[in-house]
C-alpha cells in the first residue's frame, strides 16, 4: 500500500523548447533556483539534455532543457533538433519560451508548425516582457494563440525573475500525481563530469567566443575524489584546427590558465569541494563527423550527409 507521502505527491516533465537565445538556460536556472544549464552569449550551447528538478508544494517538476530548435545544416545540428524534439514528445507538458523583442521569427515559425503534433498540454511564456509595449505584447499573445492552442500564457522575464513563481505554480499543478522522481536534494541529475565540461566549455565560450568557432568541446577525462576531500578533474579540450588550439592556449598559455581558473571557481560551487583542474588542449579534425562524441554528448548520430 502507498504511504499518504506518495499518494499526495505529482511529479512529472516539463519541455522547455524554444529557438536558440531565447533565454531557455536562464529561465531553467530561475525555476530551479540553481544553476543547473548553460547560459552563454553564443547561440546553440545546449547540445545534451541537461534536466533541472524544481519542486513546488508536493509537486516535483522535471524540467528538461532541449538544445535550441533551428534549421540544421551540418550533422551536429541535426542531432540537437532530433533530440529536442525527442526531449518534448515524452515530456507530461511542453513548454514554449518565446523572445517577445523577436516575435514571430522563421524558427519560432518552423517551432510552431510543429506543436500541434504534439499530443500534450502546451503553454507559452513570453519572455522578456519588460522590453516591449504592453499593447504590442498582448497583441503577439493573441496571434500565438491563434496558430496554437495553448492551455496557458505567461509573461515573465526570466532575467528579473518576474513572473516566475506564478509560472512554477501553474506547471506544479499540470503535474501528474505520483511518487517524486528524484531525492529533494538533488537538483540536476546531469552527471557532475558532464556539467563541469559544459562550466569550462561556457569559460572558453566568454573568453573566445569573437575568435573561436562553434566546434569546440570538452570533455572530462578523469574526476578522482582525493582523501582531503578535494578533487583532481581532468578535461579535454577538442579543436579540429591547430589554429584554434593556439588561439584556447593563448600567448605563454595565459588563456587557457585564465579560462581554468575561472571554470575552476564554478565547478568546485556546483561539486561542493575544492577542484584541482588541469585542462589539455588537443586537435581533434572533423570530430563532429564522429559518431563516438554524439553518445558522449547523449545525443543520437545522424545518418547520411
Amino acid at each position: 500500500m502507498a504511504s499518504p507521502e506518495e499518494t499526495n505527491t505529482k511529479a512529472g516533465f516539463v519541455a522547455l523548447i524554444g529557438a536558440p537565445n531565447a533565454g531557455k538556460s536562464t529561465l531553467l536556472n530561475a525555476l530551479v533556483g540553481s544553476k543547473v544549464s548553460i547560459v552563454s552569449r553564443k547561440v546553440q550551447t545546449t547540445r545534451a539534455l541537461v534536466r533541472g528538478i524544481a519542486i513546488d508544494g508536493n509537486a516535483q517538476i522535471v524540467f528538461v532543457d532541449t538544445p535550441g530548435i533551428f534549421k540544421p545544416k551540418r550533422r551536429l545540428d541535426r542531432a540537437m533538433v532530433t533530440s529536442a524534439w525527442g526531449g518534448a514528445g515524452d515530456a507530461d507538458v511542453v513548454a514554449l519560451l518565446l523572445d517577445v523583442r523577436k516575435g514571430i521569427e522563421e524558427e519560432a515559425e518552423a517551432i510552431l508548425q510543429k506543436l500541434p503534433d504534439l499530443r500534450q498540454p502546451k503553454v507559452l511564456i513570453l519572455n522578456k516582457i519588460d522590453l516591449i509595449e504592453r499593447s504590442k505584447l498582448l497583441e503577439l499573445a493573441a496571434t500565438l494563440n491563434e496558430k496554437v492552442p495553448f492551455a496557458h500564457t505567461f509573461m515573465i522575464s526570466a532575467l528579473k525573475g518576474d513572473g516566475i513563481d506564478t509560472l512554477r505554480r501553474q506547471l506544479a499543478e499540470m503535474m501528474p500525481e505520483g511518487p517524486w522522481l528524484y531525492p529533494e536534494d538533488q537538483v540536476s541529475d546531469a552527471p557532475l563530469r558532464m556539467l563541469a565540461a559544459e562550466i569550462t566549455r561556457e569559460k572558453i565560450y566568454e573568453r573566445l567566443h569573437e575568435e573561436l568557432p562553434y566546434q569546440s568541446t570538452v570533455e572530462t577525462d578523469q574526476w578522482q575524489q582525493r582523501p582531503d576531500g578535494s578533487v583532481r578533474i581532468e578535461q579535454t579540450v577538442f579543436v579540429e584546427r591547430d589554429s584554434q588550439r593556439k588561439i584556447v592556449l593563448g600567448k605563454g598559455g595565459q588563456t587557457i590558465k585564465a579560462i581554468g581558473q575561472a571554470a575552476r571557481k564554478e565547478i568546485s560551487e556546483i561539486a561542493e569541494a575544492p577542484v584541482h583542474l588541469f585542462l589539455f588542449v588537443k586537435v581533434r579534425e572533423n570530430w563532429g563527423d564522429d559518431p563516438e562524441r554524439y553518445r558522449e554528448m547523449g545525443l543520437e548520430f545522424p545518418r547520411g550527409g
